[in-house]
This record gives structure tokens, C-alpha cells and sequence, in this order.
């Protein structure tokens, strides 16, 4: 049997892990891509910070022979789809997502051969396997501009996440046909909550990710992706932000702008549930051991790859 020293790791305790990850990037010729959400020594150690689309961009340019993606797995997933002759590092193969989970590829096949003919349009947060059946990925930076680009006479159905369909048919007049996954960190935030932060402060301004509900999407100020409320919250000139969305982006907002009172929108419970317990599955230490040993690596099949990257590379074209 494994003794409790080796059940825990290697003790890690000794090295300074912020220099151990620089000096193995440089010998591993690695990048680090981190998404917003990470907690913030991992972003302050990445090289790219962003959201889903800024991230598949910075994947699709980089020089690295490593990628190591500091998010959730279908995030990896997509640069090892753009880049296929690069090791592609995840630091927790668990750091999965409750949309991409929620959104079967036997279940989204047999739903979407209801509606022949239609053009399935995919939020990045799905599997490659849901990626490899789409016509096009959208993240909630172009979702709006894709669909609009879709012929009007087509009928769209819009996968996995039914708040960001929602909003999407909303702000384009189109009838999308939405499977009903949703995230567990935005469905948490709670209306009853805002509406008393919001008494507190009436001169703070909500801003909201579309992945949140219809009713607290009602009650926003602005709503947009990741990198759109971070540039939000910099660029204007109200002094206090309600932010709806996971607390992670708190870091670089507190980084852009250092004067301004940023308040993390409650969830339902008294409990830290505004963080993605997926994201933060990753921790520095297991950065550190993804670039010493280099794994766990992602892999998957070619044929799955290629189809893959027809719709992400639509997604792209058009972004």
C-alpha cells in the first residue's frame, strides 16, 4: 500500500515554483495560456490571459513547441485541434465544465437530426466531439455576429448553453432552437441577492456574462463576454461594478483598475460557488509538474481533429 507521503505528492514545499515555472518554460520552449477564471498566481505567471476566443487566437499563433492551458479541458482540447504537431499540456485531466459535460455527442446527434437541414451552431464550451457535428463554434465575444451571418431562411439551433441562446436570439431577432445545458457558476447567482447589493449601492453599475439568467441579465447595465466587461469596467467612468460572472476576472479588473470598488455578484448559499470549481482544480504546483514532466498531455484521434476544426476555423475567419 501507497504510503501517505506518496499518496500526497512530491513535497514541493522547497522550491520557489514561480522561478521553477519560468526556467521550465524557457527550456521546454512552453507557453502558458490562462483563462480568466484561473486563480491569479496562475495568471500572473502566464504569458496570455483571456477568454475562450482570445485564447483559441493566441493558440492558433503561437511559436511554442509546449502549449500548456491553464482552464478547463475543452479549451485544451481546442488547441490541440489548431495545433497538432504540439504537446498540449493540461494540469488537472478533471478540470472538466458542467456545459461541455451536459452536452453528450450521442445526445446532441440524435437531437440534432430532428432538424435536417439546420445549421448547429456550438458554443466552445462543448466537447470536440459536439464540435466535430457543428457548423460553427461561436464563444460569447461573436456569438451575436455569427448567427446574424447565418442566411435568415436557415433555422439555427444553438448548443449547449440555453442563457447565452437566449440572449443571442434576443439581440438578433432569429427563433434559435436551444439545448437546455446552462453553467453551473452563473446559474447560481442569485436575483433576490442583487436587487439588495444593488439598494446598497445604487450608483454601481451591473455588468453580466450572457451566460447568466434572463431575469439578471434584465437588470444589466452592460452585458458581454470576459474580455468585454474587463474592458468595461476600465474604459468607464462609473467608480463601483456589480460583476456577474466567475470571480476570477476580479484580478485583472483590480489590476486595470486599481481605483474603481468591484463587487462579486452573490450566489443562492453562503458558499464561494461564484468560483468554478473546475478552473480551479489547477493550481501552481500542478503547472510545475505539467511542465517538468510533460504531462498529462492531451491527445485525440486525427479524424476527430480535422472535423473539428472545420467549424473552429469558421469561427475564426469570421472573427
Amino acid at each position: 500500500m501507497a504510503s501517505t507521503a506518496a499518496q500526497r505528492g512530491p513535497d514541493l514545499s522547497t522550491l520557489d515554483l514561480d522561478e521553477e515555472i519560468r526556467r521550465l518554460k524557457r527550456e521546454r520552449n512552453a507557453v502558458i495560456l490562462a483563462h480568466y477564471y484561473q486563480e491569479s498566481e496562475i495568471q500572473d505567471l502566464a504569458d496570455v490571459i483571456g477568454d475562450s476566443l482570445q485564447l483559441a487566437q493566441a493558440a492558433q499563433k503561437t511559436q511554442a513547441d509546449v502549449i500548456l492551458f491553464a482552464g478547463v479541458h475543452f479549451m485544451a482540447e481546442t488547441a490541440k485541434i489548431l495545433n497538432p504537431g504540439r504537446i498540449v499540456l493540461v494540469p488537472d485531466m478533471l478540470a472538466g465544465c458542467s456545459l461541455a459535460d451536459g452536452c453528450p455527442v450521442d445526445r446532441f446527434k440524435a437531437w440534432k437530426a430532428r432538424y435536417p437541414g439546420a445549421v448547429v451552431v456550438s458554443y466552445i464550451n462543448c466537447s470536440a466531439a459536439v464540435k466535430a457535428e457543428s457548423d460553427y463554434i461561436v464563444t460569447s465575444s461573436n456569438a451575436e455576429k455569427i448567427v446574424n451571418a447565418i442566411p435568415k431562411d436557415r433555422q439555427v439551433l444553438f448548443a449547449p448553453d440555453k442563457n447565452l441562446g437566449r440572449y443571442v436570439a434576443k439581440q438578433t431577432g432569429r427563433e434559435l432552437v436551444l439545448w437546455q445545458g446552462s453553467c453551473i457558476v452563473h446559474e447560481t447567482f442569485s436575483l433576490r441577492k442583487l436587487e439588495q447589493i444593488r439598494v446598497a449601492h445604487p450608483n454601481a453599475k451591473i455588468i453580466a456574462h450572457p451566460e447568466c439568467e434572463a431575469p439578471l441579465l434584465d437588470l444589466a447595465d452592460f452585458i458581454g463576454s470576459t474580455a468585454a466587461l474587463l474592458r468595461f469596467v476600465e474604459n468607464d467612468n462609473a467608480e463601483e461594478f456589480i460583476v456577474l460572472t466567475e470571480s476570477g476576472i476580479l484580478h485583472q479588473m483590480h489590476k486595470r483598475a486599481p481605483t474603481k470598488t468591484l463587487i462579486p455578484a452573490p450566489p443562492l448559499a453562503n458558499c464561494a460557488c461564484n468560483e468554478c470549481p473546475f478552473m480551479r482544480l489547477n493550481t501552481p504546483e500542478k503547472v510545475y509538474l505539467a511542465l517538468r514532466d510533460l504531462e498529462p498531455r492531451l491527445e485525440m484521434p486525427e479524424e476527430l481533429r480535422a472535423r473539428a476544426q472545420v467549424p473552429i476555423d469558421r469561427m475564426l475567419a469570421l472573427s
